[in-house]
């Protein structure tokens, strides 16, 4: 079954329909936001918001191939909303809430943060456009479908944002090498 007849099932009220769709795009869901909020439990909890909003507005999809584009724009919304709480956690945590970096995960920790570090350098639409691309997968006419832009105007963004995130990871191992 293709997936726009999965969307017209699911747009009839068909449960199943739309699980099997949440089951085409659960892990991309998933990367995409927590790549965007950088915490496994806010990217669990936006999904879950993003697939139940999703549940209760297919009937308002107007193209069943719109689909893809139009999850991700929910996902995006439940984003930002996760940050704009992230924010006001951060402004109320106690320092000793934050884990301890000399963990056994540490170099790990490190260098996810320094590709988060990367990759805030990059304006929000160079972003936005990393995220789609690398981290949920899509094509380039996928990300223009969800971003807005052309193909070629979402593959130069690209190119020019991850040229810009490995020049600055470059930079970061000469200083620590030199040290």
């Amino acid at each position: 079954m293709t997936e726009s007849e999965l969307v017209q099932l699911a747009k009839n009220g068909d449960t199943a329909a739309f699980s099997k769709l949440y089951g085409c795009y659960k892990d991309k869901l998933f990367r995409y936001a927590y790549y965007k909020l950088g915490n496994v439990d806010d990217a669990e909890d936006a999904v879950q918001s993003c697939v139940l909003s999703a549940y209760e507005q297919i009937g308002k999809l107007k193209k069943a191939e719109a689909f893809s584009s139009w999850i991700f724009k929910i996902l995006s919304v439940c984003c930002a909303n996760y940050i704009k709480e992230q924010i006001k956690r951060r402004n109320t945590d106690e320092l000793e809430s934050y884990s301890d970096i000399s963990s056994p995960n540490s170099d790990r920790l490190i260098e996810e943060t320094e590709l988060r570090e990367c990759l805030d350098k990059l304006s929000e639409k160079e972003r936005e456009i990393v995220y789609l691309s690398v981290i949920a997968g899509f094509k380039s006419k996928e990300v223009a479908k969800i971003a807005g832009y052309s193909a070629g105007n979402v593959r130069t963004i690209l190119s020019r944002s991850i040229s810009k995130m490995k020049n600055e990871l470059t930079e970061r191992s000469v200083v620590y090498g030199a040290q």
